[in-house]
C-alpha cells in the first residue's frame, strides 16, 4: 500500500512539475516481468538454477535422512539409556536440526544471489530496450506496471509490444 502511495505521489509530482514548466510529458508503462518471462534466454537461466538448486536439495535430503535415522535409533533405545546418554543423544539431534535449519537459510541466500546474478544481464537488456523505445516514441517517463499498480493506464501508452519487437520476442 505504501509503495502504491509513493508511486502515485511521484506520478502526481511529475504531472504537476510538467504542467508548471508548460512542457509536454509523456508517461508510458511496460511490464518487465512479463517481458522477462517471454525471453528465450530465461529457459537457460531456469535450467541452470534448477541444477544449482538440486545440489542444495540433495544435501538437505542427506541431512534429513541422518536426522531420521538417528531419531529412530534414539526412540528405539531410549528406554534402556541412562539419563546422561539420553541427554547427549537429544543434544545431538538438536544440533542436527540446527545444522539443517542453518543450511536451509544459507542455501536460500545463495540461490537468490545466483538467481540475481543470472537474471541481471537479461534485466539490463530489457532496461536498454525500454530506454530505446521510450526515446524513439518520445516518452519522458516509463513505469513498470509489474511493480506498480496503475489505476488508469491507456493502452496507447503500453510500450510492451514495442519493447518485445526491440528484443526480438514474438
Amino acid at each position: 500500500m505504501k509503495k502504491l502511495l509513493k508511486v502515485a505521489l511521484v506520478a502526481v509530482c511529475f504531472l504537476t512539475v510538467g504542467n508548471f514548466a508548460k512542457a509536454q510529458t509523456k508517461i508510458g508503462y511496460v511490464n518487465t516481468q512479463l517481458i522477462l518471462s517471454l525471453m528465450p534466454e530465461v529457459k537457460t537461466v531456469k535450467s541452470q538454477l534448477d541444477i544449482y538448486q538440486k545440489q542444495f536439495i540433495d544435501e538437505l535430503t542427506s541431512m534429513n535422512n541422518e536426522l531420521q535415522t538417528k531419531g529412530k535409533q534414539f526412540q528405539a533405545g531410549q528406554a534402556t539409556m541412562t539419563d546422561a546418554v539420553r541427554s547427549s543423544k537429544q543434544g545431538e539431534l538438536q544440533d542436527i536440526q540446527k545444522r539443517i535449519q542453518d543450511y536451509q537459510n544459507d542455501a536460500q541466500q545463495k540461490y537468490e544471489a545466483k538467481s540475481n546474478e543470472l537474471i541481471k544481464p537479461l534485466s539490463d537488456k530489457i532496461h536498454t530496450a525500454v530506454e530505446a523505445v521510450a526515446k524513439e516514441k518520445g516518452y519522458t517517463y516509463v513505469l513498470d506496471s509489474g511493480q506498480t499498480a496503475l489505476v488508469v493506464a491507456p493502452e496507447a501508452d503500453n510500450l510492451e509490444a514495442a519493447v518485445k519487437v526491440k528484443l526480438g520476442i514474438k
